[in-house]
């Protein structure tokens, strides 16, 4: 699939190949304004806003609202390709990325590809317990979500009843905390007179945590606020145990506790693309935490002989000024991107000119723009980091909510995104209502409906996995 294939205008120009259409990769090629041809490769059709992704799940957003299909994007760079497919391995000695049915040579290779989603080696938790890393994982989420109380409305069973409206959520980090916080106002406002048999308040939401604080790469006081709030929700949150077993009615914790559910959700692993391991045995270098790639300064791997290839976003290892790791989080990614790009587009123009200077391997430096997670309606908090003016400044409550709010639509992609994401939030604000509640059942999508009932894998028709009357 290469030169047979390229518009004759293109032809002989140096190629770029960018793995991943998330915030680095897209900044890239947004960014990138030199000679050359390039092809951008996901297995998703569409740019992914992750950071609103637990709001499709908790049915405050649509799916459409906070994604963005990639080729719209680019319709006017007609030196980008865009392609739908997966990438399987990379042959850095070959210069040659094998994707699922193809293979992309290239000139440079710009490695966008961000995490996946881990269980920690217990692989078999995930059908009963859904993680949240793209659009089909949220809607699968909010339909199980939706579908749980559904059912609890039309069981006679107390136990059963209990059980379909308790809620276990894993992991005290950003993506958990968001989670609880906005099931709990979905419970407690949203839900409390939309049902006539059970009473949606009393749904019990546990965030389940095996560290002592959450929210802990945030300052200590933030940390702090961030419990009170959740608590105030009338979330529990369980401090210094571990899940060891997950199974459709129950959760095992460390400390010998069996918490009776249907409804658990994954917010604890994150863990880099395992692409990652092709690169490491061809370059016969050790990933680091989480299997990330550790790149040079300049964020290429240049000290291992490939120069023309970098890693950029959630599947970089390096570290800031004061040699502590670099977050994964959005800003540091597009930071990245938009580093990669500048130093291949110089590198290009240097050898345009036939320069015979040293090429200079511009270092990169991490700006922290700080962290911000919200809980619910008035409900966050938020560090703004190094940013000039307020630096280190602390927000919690109601002006750490707006400025999230504010931030997030600033960095939506496309006007309509922006626009149709504003009037939903401002909908929900007024209404306490959330428009996003149909529940959609794909035919091959069973396993959220089975696990509702057994553990053991059945047809989708069987009966007596519907509702029954009351």
């Amino acid at each position: 699939m290469e030169d047979m294939h390229v518009p004759p205008a293109l032809r002989g120009l140096p190629h770029i190949v960018v793995l991943g259409a998330g915030f680095a990769g897209l900044t890239f090629c947004r960014k990138f304004k030199g000679r050359a041809r390039i092809t951008l490769v996901d297995k998703q059709n569409h740019h992914l806003f992750q950071p609103l992704l637990y709001q499709v799940a908790m049915a405050a957003l649509s799916a459409p609202e906070i994604a963005a299909p990639a080729r719209s994007i680019f319709r006017k760079r007609r030196n980008i390709v865009v392609l739908m497919d997966s990438a399987e391995a990379i042959d850095l000695k070959e210069r040659e990325v094998r994707l699922t049915e193809h293979t992309l040579g290239y000139d440079y290779l710009v490695c966008a590809m961000g995490g996946v989603k881990t269980y920690f080696g217990n692989d078999q938790w995930e059908q009963f317990a859904p993680a949240l890393k793209t659009l089909e994982d949220a809607m699968r989420m909010r339909r199980h979500l939706l579908t749980s109380f559904e059912k609890a409305e039309t069981e006679s069973d107390v136990g059963e009843q209990r059980r379909l409206m308790t809620i276990v959520i894993v992991g005290g980090g950003p993506t958990g905390v968001e989670l609880a916080g906005s099931m709990a106002e979905l419970t407690r406002k949203v839900f409390r007179s939309d049902f006539r048999r059970i009473d949606p308040t009393t749904a019990r939401i546990v965030l389940v945590h095996s560290g002592d604080r959450i929210l802990q790469e945030y300052p200590e006081d933030l940390s702090e606020s961030a419990k009170q709030q959740l608590q105030s929700l009338g979330v529990e949150i369980v401090f210094n145990q571990r899940v060891v077993d997950v199974q459709c009615d129950h959760v095992k914790l460390s400390g010998g506790e069996t918490i009776e559910t249907r409804n658990v959700l994954w917010g604890a692993g994150v863990r880099a693309n395992p692409i990652t391991r092709s690169v490491a045995d061809c370059c016969g270098i050790e990933l680091a935490r989480g299997g990330r790639v550790p790149v040079d300064a300049d964020l290429s791997l240049g000290s291992c002989g490939y120069p023309e290839v970098f890693f950029v976003g959630d599947i970089a290892a390096i570290n800031d000024d004061d040699g502590e790791p670099v977050p994964g989080v959005a800003p540091a990614a597009i930071q990245m991107g938009k580093h990669a790009a500048e130093l291949i587009q110089n590198r290009l123009d240097r050898q345009h000119a036939r320069s015979a200077g040293p090429e200079a391997n511009e270092p990169f430096r991490y700006w922290d723009k700080g962290m911000m997670a919200t809980i619910g309606r008035k409900r966050a908090v938020a560090w703004t980091g190094d940013i000039p003016l307020i630096r280190g400044l602390k927000m919690k409550g109601f002006p750490a909510w707006f400025a999230w709010l504010f931030v997030h639509i600033a960095y939506l992609i496309g006007f309509r995104n922006r626009v149709m994401v504003l009037l939903s939030w401002v909908y929900a604000y007024v209404t306490f209502r959330r428009g996003a509640r149909i529940i959609i059942s794909p035919e091959a999508d069973t396993v959220d409906r089975d696990a509702l009932t057994t553990s053991v894998k059945v047809p989708a028709d069987r009966s007596d996995l519907e509702p029954q009357p009351a």
